[in-house]
């Protein structure tokens, strides 16, 4: 694991790298929509340091945008003052509210954004064969797909996984992001050109505790574990794009940006609307040169790191996809097999092991005989699981104990058959 020196916390309004007027606007538009409140309930909720919310609330008063609502008692010897905002405050706050309704923590720097970035890289994370067989050890694989896996991981680029549906690729992608450990600092948001930008997502950024408690941390950051972003069927080209709300008129950053530091997994490549040709296209130049290009609603460009592991999950065969020049950009392209014979009855095992069942091992391989073999049908390691949930729900309708004899698998078999039409 390594350490990265968290964003030391700003010892001036300047130092935030922001305009004071903004932070006014802010403060004033935090205040409008929760009331009166303290400098030290201000600066929880515009998250910088109290001193400098003390600062800004001075200001303001100085401008006559807030007034003292009188002391509030914390129960011991310490008090504070309470601050609303005047009629003239209210009018700033709507005046702020017209450029952008935003109304949540203080941005960070586009610049600081990147340095934090480039600090944390995904290079610096190393994955040894012990922690991946970890991360792996509940999927059935083939022996030698470790060790492909493991350089594509160390790599962080891009990676294709391809092969028959049900075999685990989504599940392999995933795993190869919990083998990640490093603790990550993100900011809330970001602004640029006097546009903020959302960037911290609860569904994909997971806090932990910090590794150095006792460091000072600027509050617009957060810690948190390296993210997996996975998407898929409803990926379009115009979600890699920055999202703008035009009745809030602030921007969401695209899940390959919230992804960054991490692993960003594209599952069911090929299912999208957009063809993969033109998915890789977009991201020709993020994968060779390590940073995207975006652009805001008023015309300005700027470039954002593309630092993270690209996953692609596909049950196309990489030439159908997309033209030579457009695959070289995908560095590892990785084969996962349907599983063997001896593959598929550890799977079955398994699953019955975890629903707490009998496991009729002759049964199983007289079925994997007859369904597979016989009818020459590719094995698929999603089938165990099928199977057994249905045997599951129609022993229940017959009002009967679970058990995978012949004749229920059979039943169940018909369910799963139509998938292999």
């Amino acid at each position: 694991m390594t350490y990265f020196k968290p964003p030391t916390p700003p010892e001036s309004l300047e130092e935030t790298g922001l305009d004071q007027t903004f932070l006014i606007g802010l403060a004033a538009k935090i205040m409008n929509a929760l009331g009166i409140m303290t400098p030290a309930r201000l600066a929880d909720e515009i998250k910088l340091p109290r001193p400098l919310a003390r600062k800004l609330v001075e200001e303001m008063q100085h401008l006559s945008l807030v007034e003292s609502h009188g002391l509030v008692s914390h129960g011991d010897i310490r008090s504070d003052i309470r601050y609303g905002l005047t009629d003239r405050g209210k009018a700033w706050a709507a005046d702020a509210m017209l450029a952008s309704q935003y109304v949540g923590p203080a941005p960070v720097t586009l610049q600081a954004f990147r340095d934090q970035v480039a600090l944390q890289s995904i290079t610096h994370e190393e994955v040894h064969r012990d922690k991946l067989e970890k991360a792996l050890g509940k999927l059935v694989l083939p022996g030698d797909l470790i060790m492909q896996l493991g350089p594509a991981v160390n790599s962080a680029r891009s990676v294709l996984l391809y092969g028959e549906a049900g075999n685990g690729k989504t599940s392999i992608a995933e795993a190869l992001g919990s083998t990640l450990e490093d603790t990550l600092y993100f900011p809330h948001a970001i602004i640029v050109g006097g546009q903020m930008i959302k960037f911290y997502d609860e569904t994909i950024h997971e806090l932990v505790d910090r590794p150095d408690p006792e460091t000072p941390l600027d509050p617009r950051w957060v810690a948190c574990k390296r993210p997996v972003a996975v998407t898929g069927g409803e990926l379009t080209l115009e979600m890699l794009d920055l999202i703008f709300d035009r009745s809030s008129r602030f921007y969401e950053a695209p899940v390959h940006l919230k992804a960054v530091g991490g692993v960003f997994v594209v599952d069911d490549f090929g299912r999208q609307v957009n063809t993969p040709q033109q998915l890789l296209n977009r991201w020709i130049v993020p994968l060779e040169r390590g940073f995207d290009m975006l652009s805001l609603h008023t015309g300005q460009k700027f470039q954002v790191p593309f630092d993270q592991l690209v996953i692609f999950s596909t049950n196309m065969m990489p030439e159908e996809m997309a033209d030579a020049a457009a695959l070289r950009r995908l560095y590892f392209k990785i084969f996962v097999p349907s599983p063997t014979k001896e593959d598929y009855l550890e799977i079955f095992r398994r699953v019955c092991e975890d629903e707490k069942l009998d496991y009729p091992k002759g049964d199983i391989e007289h079925f994997y005989r007859r369904i597979y073999e016989d009818g020459n049908l590719v094995t698929s390691g999603a089938h165990p699981g099928f199977l057994v949930k249905h045997v599951e729900a129609a022993c229940a309708f017959k009002g009967v104990p679970t058990q995978l004899t012949p004749e229920m698998l059979d039943l169940a078999w018909k369910n799963v058959a139509a998938t292999q039409r």
